[in-house]
């Protein structure tokens, strides 16, 4: 369809009819389950909106209590995005040096938001080679933890469920869309929101 997944819609719904799926259930699965390594990103928003669930001010940074709770609820792991941001950031740099210095496509347009890039390819699919080829940090960070990290901490890819904490719904979108899997798995298992 030509809905982006931005989950506006779900924002704003009078009605409470709306809702975004929600993949708890699975979360707790993966937990429970002893043969799987699972490791959590979060976006930084998510530090500051997560607070706010709770009554605190808006924008208190609760990460360090995040991280706490994360690792309380049974993650082998819990990582901060920021990391695959900045890579991402990287690999974008270069290749915007590539596009200028061999004629590539300009202007270079960031592929970060799943829902940008759907509401190109539904809206202005003459702008897609304006795109940058890389992935958004959410699927940057699940790529490396599934194939740098797995090799550096000798785990099987199959075994590392990868989920993501994301203030955005269109990234439950993103992890099933089919380019997203660097080690033959996907990138990123599961994607939830801070609700």
């Amino acid at each position: 369809t030509s809905c982006v997944s931005c989950g506006q819609c779900i924002a704003v719904c009078p009605t409470g009819a709306l809702l975004e799926k929600d993949y708890t259930d699975e979360v707790f699965a993966a937990l429970a389950d002893p043969d799987k390594y699972v490791i959590v990103q979060s976006a930084p928003a998510v530090r500051a909106a997560l607070g706010e669930a709770f009554g605190l001010p808006i924008g208190t940074n609760v990460e360090g209590k995040m991280v706490a709770a994360l690792r309380r609820l049974g993650f082998d792991k819990v990582f901060d995005t920021d990391f695959a941001a900045d890579l991402t950031i990287m690999e974008e740099a270069h290749e915007l040096i590539d596009r200028i210095s061999n004629g590539g496509k300009l202007p270079m347009i960031t592929s970060c938001s799943p829902g940008w890039i759907k509401f190109c390819e539904h809206y202005y699919p003459d702008m897609l080679d304006n795109l940058s080829s890389c992935k958004s940090p959410q699927q940057m960070f699940g790529a490396i933890t599934k194939t740098y990290f797995a090799e550096k901490n000798n785990i099987d890819p199959k075994k590392i469920v990868m989920v993501s904490v994301m203030p955005c719904t269109a990234k439950k979108f993103e992890i099933g869309r089919p380019d997203q899997s660097a080690a033959g798995v996907p990138d990123v298992d599961i994607s939830i929101t801070t609700r």
